[in-house]
């Protein structure tokens, strides 16, 4: 049986492009709507009517047994929370993941945003520390991948960074992935450093880097909903993602309107558009 190839071709990747600002504009929808007293199924709500404004659908809900657009985890839920009725609180830590489906191909992509609390600053402000960390980590994974040969440098920058900028921990027990015709596709994207170099980065290779960074311990565990996974110390976490194509010319971040241009600029790399 012939091995299925973890790389694209070029016409393949262009066809990403729409799914990836599908998922852009869903995690903008987003954002706008993330204020104090709304609630996650609100931003549920504005995410998918983003996605379907531009033809396309939420890939979330193709997932057996999930029925969102969005994931969205608060404060010490760091992944796979399920959109709720309650009513976002000043200081929450709020990390929203969502992903389009065109044509067959998807886009992936996260962002997290601490709400204000005018009577907490200092939990607003380690909260927005661990959040920017978070940020930094994925943007210096990918401008590693500009220039890497093997994909587990990504996670040697990814970890570099991190450690530079504080006390934290990061998950080892969720990883970013390929992405293509399935939302999670070989290969394993590592946040950490690993002993094997990993595949060889060239052309064709499409993946999505997620760091997800904690204030405390690294130990997590799934909540009664089967979905939800949080923090066993129940401090904060956060979530930063987007998907990346290595072509010919260079890297495209595909879920960022700019492909990337604002949050690689303080690493020197400038992305260049797929042709």
């Amino acid at each position: 049986m012939l091995r299925k190839s973890i790389y694209k071709t070029p016409a393949q990747m262009r066809l990403m492009i729409e799914p990836g600002l599908a998922t852009a504009a869903s995690l903008a929808a987003a954002r706008q709507t993330l204020l104090v007293g709304a609630t996650t199924l609100q931003v549920d709500a504005a995410a998918e009517a983003a996605i379907v404004a531009l033809g396309g659908q939420p890939n979330f809900k193709l997932e057996p047994g999930y029925s969102h657009t969005v994931c969205a985890s608060v404060n010490e839920d760091v992944v796979h929370g399920i959109p709720n009725d309650r009513p976002l609180e000043p200081g929450d830590l709020v990390s929203i993941d969502s992903g389009a489906i065109i044509g067959g191909w998807n886009g992936d992509a996260a962002f997290s945003v601490v709400l204000p609390d005018p009577a907490r600053p200092e939990l607003v402000a380690e909260r927005q520390k661990l959040s920017d960390v978070t940020e930094g980590s994925l943007w210096a994974g990918i401008a590693r991948l500009a220039t890497a040969r093997y994909l587990n440098e990504v996670g040697d920058a990814v970890q570099g960074y991190v450690e530079k900028h504080g006390d934290y921990g990061i998950l080892t027990d969720y990883v970013g992935h390929g992405i293509g015709r399935s939302m999670h596709e070989a290969p394993p994207v590592f946040n950490y450093r690993v002993r094997p170099k990993g595949p060889e980065v060239k052309p064709g290779l499409v993946v999505a880097i997620e760091p997800m960074v904690v204030l405390g311990s690294i130990d997590t565990h799934t909540k009664d909903d089967d979905w939800t996974v949080a923090t066993d110390d129940g401090l904060a976490s956060a979530h930063w993602e987007h998907s990346v194509a290595v072509h010919k010319d260079g890297i495209w971040v595909l879920t960022a309107e700019d492909g990337g241009a604002k949050g690689l600029a303080p690493f020197g790399v400038t992305p260049t558009p797929l042709a």
